[in-house]
């Protein structure tokens, strides 16, 4: 059976489960952009509803999709062996808010649910990280750094990460997990360091006659709060745990890549760095495609062929190694950034992001 006969069969049957699902809706109803709607037809429907109220006295319909498992989808190959691309994209952060029915999966739970099925799979031979991220929150990104080298502790297999347009900030803080890096000639990588984002609605209070007050324990309780100009004590408090999570992601980069410290010193800055120049500093290992990270994975994993998969939702469609993951990609993510929503309303938040 070929890969594409397998992803029709595993479609087919996720449809039919969720037909024949009492708890499950019967019309797939959904209201994201971009997506087919699909209904059954109308004698389909009543005739569902009246074999469910017959054997059970009462029928549950739900209107919203729910999420199913995450199934193994061949993409390339036919080989017993596999290689299991991960995708990382977008911003990086936990939870995912917005309506009901279009929530993406949260890419932290998302990643945790794929590495656990990958470690019960002995043909798994190679994890190869396909990111496309300008970054994200230092603790999305460093949960996502330690699960998968735990993951590596675990399995004991290569890990190759391919950066796509964009592996910036935290985005490349998780490529480094990768025994081997892999940017193509036009990606954007470095921005190593930290930045926090908080907004002041002092004036706008004072424009439209509204003020705020705090009653509060100590004198820094409230600190860093939108409703009164920052302290200089409260800005070297906040500037000392910058200075910490900047010296973290500085060990990540220097026991990851082995770099001596005047070539960290070069990228201590947070500039940006295309593909070729990432290269020259060491930040990756070589110039290429997602062809070429594959190939990388089978010579590290020693094995002449695999079948190259990746885990998706039943109703996903993929079909080869470029296909997407949910969510928008490294430069949509950073058109579509929605500050006030990754700062959870106007709470300072500390960022491995880049944010131009």
């Amino acid at each position: 059976m070929t890969p594409e006969e397998e992803n029709k069969v595993v479609l087919q049957q996720a449809q039919l489960e969720r037909i024949f699902s009492v708890s499950y809706r019967p019309i797939a109803l959904r209201l994201s952009k971009g997506r087919k709607y699909h209904f059954l037809s109308l004698h389909m429907f009543l005739a569902f509803l009246t074999l469910s109220i017959f054997f059970t006295g009462c029928v549950s319909l739900s209107l919203f999709p729910q999420k199913m498992p995450l199934r193994e989808k061949t993409v390339q190959g036919t080989a017993a062996d596999k290689i299991l691309v991960v995708s990382i994209s977008g911003i990086i952060s936990e939870g995912k808010d917005g309506a009901v029915w279009d929530r993406d999966d949260d890419l932290v739970a998302r990643i945790k649910e794929e590495l656990t099925l990958a470690a019960e799979d002995d043909r798994i031979k190679a994890l190869l990280l396909r990111i496309n991220s300008p970054g994200g929150t230092v603790t999305a990104s460093d949960i996502i750094y330690h699960e998968i080298m735990a993951f590596k502790e675990k399995r004991k297999i290569p890990v190759v990460a391919v950066i796509m347009d964009l592996g910036a900030s935290g985005g490349y803080y998780i490529a480094v997990t990768g025994d081997r890096i892999i940017a193509h000639p036009t990606s954007v990588t470095g921005s190593v360091g930290v930045i926090m984002l908080r907004v002041s609605a002092e004036g706008l209070l004072q424009k439209i006659g509204v003020e705020a007050s705090a009653i509060k324990s100590g004198a820094k309780k409230d600190i860093g709060s939108p409703f009164r100009p920052m302290t200089e004590d409260e800005r070297a408090i906040f500037q000392s745990m910058i200075n910490g999570f900047f010296s973290r992601f500085l060990d990540v980069v220097s026991k990851g890549r082995s770099l001596p410290a005047d070539q960290l010193k070069v990228i201590a800055d947070g500039r940006v760095l295309t593909g070729p120049q990432a290269l020259q500093l060491g930040l990756v290992d070589q110039v290429g495609y997602l062809d070429d990270g594959i190939a990388a994975a089978k010579k590290l994993a020693g094995v002449t062929d695999a079948r190259v998969i990746m885990y998706a939702r039943p109703e996903a469609y993929r079909n080869n190694i470029y296909s997407l993951a949910n969510g928008p990609g490294g430069l949509e993510a950073l058109a579509r950034f929605d500050l006030m929503n990754l700062m959870h309303g106007a709470s300072p938040q500390f960022l491995y992001l880049w944010m131009p």
